[in-house]
């Protein structure tokens, strides 16, 4: 039993030890670090451009993007923030450049300004390459183009929309070089199927982007795609005939006086349609020498019908002395 104590007194004055031995090892390292930090540092960093205040009716092309090579001395943990984020030097469009031949020129004479107002007094500016930056830019286009649906839609046995397929919006704006938004003058879909469709259609759906656009903005990337959709059935109908441009001097005798049309439109409208909301109609002035028929045609139909059509395709006729 006593020699079960002394040996755990040993083994828990060890641990200690080793203990006390890492910690210190520990606190060593931090300060190697720091005193490593506190150092001054010379090094040369890409830095990417950060383009502010550029003129709104002035867009800047994608192969304008200048980086520049900056030479700078500063203490350890200054550089630390660079290893761990992406350096930019910020340019304003307004005070820092200039327009040269239709592009915008920064010169390094007007770098080291940054000096003060980017790097602040603990960072001294070394050097700075190249000594110019040109960024081309064009006017901006703003154009509105109409967007095109590119669907396959079948619907369901006895099923269609009410209405024609409602598009939001139906048209985009293209902002960007005249030289490239006046390229672009519709929008299509991404194209998408759907099939045995029973119920009301709303859907997103992606446009479909010209390629290498990145110089081009657009007022959307998406619209939405909706339709009502109902149970439509086919009904007929007897409608007047009507002959139109008959000359004064003769007079005809026209058979039949009635025909059928058959119309397809939704359960919920069909009580409501009536011969006369149809018209048919023969143009007399259409017809040649010693033609004996009349071709009629559905002139009028009541907008809440898809589809109609006549079932008689000649109308004879006779002049009576």
């Amino acid at each position: 039993m006593i020699k079960k104590i002394k040996s755990d007194i040993k083994t828990s004055i060890k641990t200690r030890k080793i203990n006390v031995f890492f910690l210190f090892l520990f606190f060593a390292f931090i300060i190697l670090i720091f005193t490593k930090l506190s150092k001054q540092y010379t090094n040369t960093v890409v830095f990417k451009i950060d383009k502010i205040n550029v003129p709104p009716e002035n867009i800047i092309l994608n192969d304008s993007n200048a980086v520049l090579n900056i030479t700078l001395k500063a203490h350890g943990f200054r550089w630390l923030t660079y290893y761990f984020s992406k350096p930019k030097i910020a340019i304003d469009f307004v005070k820092d450049v200039d327009i040269i031949d239709s592009a915008f020129v920064w010169s390094k004479s007007k770098a080291y300004l940054l000096a003060s107002t980017q790097f602040g007094k603990q960072v001294e500016l070394l050097n700075i390459a190249p000594d110019t930056l040109r960024f081309r830019f064009d006017v901006n286009l703003v154009k509105k183009v109409p967007v095109i649906l590119n669907a396959d839609i079948k619907f369901a046995q006895g099923f269609d929309s009410v209405e024609s397929y409602k598009i939001t919006p139906d048209s985009i704006k293209v902002i960007g070089p005249n030289v490239l938004a006046s390229q672009v003058n519709s929008i299509e879909t991404e194209s998408i199927k759907m099939i045995d469709i029973k119920s009301d259609i709303k859907k997103a759906i992606k446009l479909i982007l010209p390629k290498n656009s990145q110089d081009l903005k657009f007022s959307n990337k998406t619209v939405n795609l909706a339709a009502t959709v109902e149970k439509f059935t086919e009904g007929t109908l007897k409608v007047p005939v009507t002959i139109k441009n008959i000359p004064n001097n003769i007079s005809i005798k026209y058979f039949p006086k009635t025909v059928n049309v058959t119309y397809y439109t939704s359960l919920n409208n069909f009580k409501a349609i009536k011969a006369k909301d149809f018209r048919v109609e023969c143009d007399f002035s259409k017809t040649i020498t010693n033609q004996s028929f009349l071709l009629p045609e559905l002139t009028t139909f009541p907008a809440t019908v898809k589809r109609a059509k006549i079932n008689q395709q000649h109308i004879e006729f006779i002049i009576i002395e």
